[in-house]
């Protein structure tokens, strides 16, 4: 029996790239008349920055919110600005791109179908991203949720699956992954020994090994269903 259902977030609850480009647009408006040379850098001088602390930073290319902070502060400090004052403006300024990161608008039904599914089973967000489901007021749905700053790695590395088997105590076979994703989510779930339940609300070409295919969130609750024996 199907005891635990676990979903990723960006593209399978919500469309993320109209989010992330507005919350990057709101966060150089508000650096503009803070540090204006922040709009003056050519693209291969970021692009540059963001290289440098990655090789520098290896072991934080997992916590994106950690990570573009940190890009942040270098490349202000990189305008010209002491460490101390870009490490500060860059805080304030991920604070504002956090802001509307989270100002999402969810795909239809799909608040729908996480009352209806948390009703019957246990409910875990999975998300190698930095959107937060209780900032969300999903809580109200997910008992719980892992995100890959969370277990050190991103899907489709296991740890985040395996974390989740865990907090919830049920075995592999007793737990559903719902996500977009053929590698990150489908794959990943599938080596932790989970089911997986694809969502193609794209109409992509791509065939990933999944237990099941929606093409709408509606179809979600009847397909776990009929995974269970």
């Amino acid at each position: 029996m199907i005891r635990l259902v676990t979903f990723d977030l960006d593209n399978t609850l919500w469309s993320v790239d109209h989010v992330i480009g507005r919350a990057e647009a709101r966060m150089r408006r508000w650096l503009e008349p803070r540090v204006p040379e922040y709009a003056k850098l050519a693209s291969a001088e970021h692009g540059a920055i963001r290289d440098g602390v990655i090789e520098a930073n290896p072991s934080i290319v997992h916590d994106i919110s950690a990570l573009r902070e940190r890009i942040l502060a270098k490349t202000i400090e990189h305008c010209g600005y002491d460490s101390e004052t870009s490490v500060r403006l860059a805080a304030a300024a991920f604070a504002e791109f956090l802001d509307w990161r989270h100002r999402i608008e969810f795909f239809d039904g799909a608040l729908d179908v996480l009352a209806e599914l948390a009703a019957t089973y246990t409910l875990a967000s999975l998300t190698n991203g930095n959107a937060d489901f209780r900032r969300l007021g999903l809580d109200r749905f997910f008992a719980f949720g892992f995100c890959a700053a969370d277990v050190g790695a991103n899907k489709p590395h296991t740890a985040m699956f395996e974390q989740a088997l865990a907090k919830a105590g049920v075995a592999p076979h007793e737990a559903v992954h719902v996500g977009d994703h053929p590698v990150d989510d489908m794959q990943g779930a599938q080596a932790a020994g989970m089911a997986t339940v694809w969502v193609n609300l794209v109409a992509s070409d791509e065939r990933p090994n999944a237990t099941a295919t929606v093409t709408s969130l509606a179809e979600i609750p009847a397909v776990i269903e009929a995974l269970n024996p």
